[in-house]
């Protein structure tokens, strides 16, 4: 991974998601994982399940091991701190697991006692939602900050959103009430497709990462499963008449809009990840 200074050497990064409610097609707990996967992390906290997780609704799960032994793998949330030689002087936390059912101030409270922040730190939250688009177009991410210097420095607006929310809703309130600048991305899945995984809408929010700290990962492997997710999309579409039309409508929808993929912008800064990249 390369990562050149975008931000000051002493910020602290912190990239959350959550399974459950905010992770449609398991894209955004799929796209920490991938980053995560790039670092050399450490868990610095594993948040007690039983005092945040109703067991009826987040239900544990049986697991063979390699040997047969049958373990049972509960909900849970782990703070991992991490760290690459390409980010020297750079602090860089991942919170990832499972929504809590319960006592998400509590909750919210031990993320942040967890984590050391300075004045320049970030987080950046995932989450994608079911939507009405099409397999065969880029998968549209909606970037939101409310922070003043982040909006200048990306160009991205504040959420406009009211209504219910998730934990990462709140988190990023309560971020943005100790002053911790914070940055939201939503991946659109589309809803005819969202059987878990959904590695296009992976991919999608991974580079919203890499645009945002104007850095490269190996995804490699990612976009090989995207394609191969866009293939088994396509065939079973063309397998349903209805359903084909119903994408044709789709797809003229969004060729028709103004979307971030078609402006220029969004072709310089694919340009930039091109040449990023044959640097690696």
């Amino acid at each position: 991974m390369n990562l050149s200074p975008r931000f000051p050497q002493d910020t602290t990064l912190i990239l959350v998601a959550f399974a459950g409610w905010s992770d449609a097609g398991d894209a955004a707990t799929d796209a920490v994982d991938c980053i995560l996967d790039a670092l050399d992390a450490q868990e610095v906290l594993v948040l007690d399940s039983d005092e945040f997780y109703d067991y009826s609704n987040n239900r544990p799960e049986i697991v063979l091991t390699i040997n047969d032994v049958r373990e049972i793998e509960w909900p849970e949330t782990t703070v991992y701190k991490a760290t690459s030689p390409l980010l020297a002087g750079t602090n860089i936390y991942v919170v990832l697991g499972v929504e809590p059912n319960m006592k998400w101030k509590p909750f919210c409270e031990q993320i942040f006692s967890a984590i050391p922040t300075t004045p320049s730190t970030v987080m950046i939250t995932l989450g994608a939602m079911l939507a009405e688009v099409a397999y065969s177009r880029p998968i549209p991410v909606q970037g939101s900050t409310s922070h003043t210097q982040l909006r200048e420095l990306t160009g991205l607006e504040p959420s406009r959103y009211e209504g219910p929310t998730g934990i990462l809703g709140i988190l990023s309130t309560l971020a943005m009430e100790r002053n911790i600048a914070s940055v939201s991305y939503w991946a659109a899945v589309p809803h005819y497709a969202s059987a878990p995984p959904c590695p296009k809408a992976t991919l999608a929010l991974v580079r919203s990462v890499e645009d945002l700290l104007d850095c490269t990962f190996n995804l490699t492997d990612l976009e090989e499963e995207a394609r191969s997710w866009e293939l088994g999309a396509r065939e079973m579409v063309s397998e349903d008449e209805d359903l084909a039309e119903y994408i044709r409508q789709i797809e003229q929808s969004q060729d028709t809009a103004e979307l971030p993929e078609a402006t220029g912008e969004a072709i310089a800064k694919e340009f930039e990840r091109y040449l990023r990249r044959r640097e690696r």
